[in-house]
């Protein structure tokens, strides 16, 4: 589908000098399935402030779309062109398989199968083609370049275009608004 992405990591040695502590071809790479979507898992921490001295790959690890508690996920993610299979597949299933427990219905039908959030608050860079992002009620389109901020709302990123559509993802545990409101 899209080309391996390379990620390069810095530290630094037992003296306090600065290095590079990884440098290649990213491998925690996962398809979702029925929906086509890959996703490329690029760094992980799981507390505020990020410890900076694990000279470890925090991204050789099993997790879903949200970040740990109190922390944050860097992922890139290849959208392909949405098929009507995909469309119609089951949102239990794909949530699932994301590993994301919030949605929204109100005991309504998801507006989408890919309906879901994430308590987090997400910046979303687009880095190649379009993309649609649904919410609730209405919907933006986005393209190259564009940036988006997402603070915890239900939502589907659905690809009309004909071609893959790339977005860079920062999500940044945080207070869910809809459980705080309560």
């Amino acid at each position: 589908m899209e080309h391996a992405i390379r990620r390069i990591v810095t530290g630094h040695d037992d003296s306090g000098k600065a290095i590079i502590e990884m440098d290649g071809i990213a491998p925690n790479k996962k398809i979702r399935p029925g929906a086509g979507f890959v996703s490329t898992l690029l760094w992980v921490t799981d507390e505020t402030p990020a410890k900076l001295d694990t000279r470890s790959d925090r991204a050789d690890r099993t997790i879903g779309v949200p970040p740990p508690p109190h922390g944050s996920v860097l992922r890139i993610v290849d959208f392909p062109p949405v098929t009507e299979q995909a469309e119609a597949m089951n949102q239990a299933d794909l949530l699932k398989s994301m590993g994301v427990d919030h949605h929204s219905t109100d005991g309504k039908a998801a507006r989408h199968a890919y309906m879901h959030r994430t308590k987090s608050v997400d910046y979303a860079l687009v880095l190649k083609g379009e993309i649609d992002m649904l919410l609730d009620d209405s919907e933006v389109h986005l393209k190259e370049g564009d940036v988006l901020i997402q603070q915890g709302t239900n939502h589907a990123w659905v690809n009309r275009s004909d071609s893959v559509c790339r977005i860079a993802f920062v999500l940044i545990d945080g207070i869910d608004p809809l459980e705080s409101a309560t």
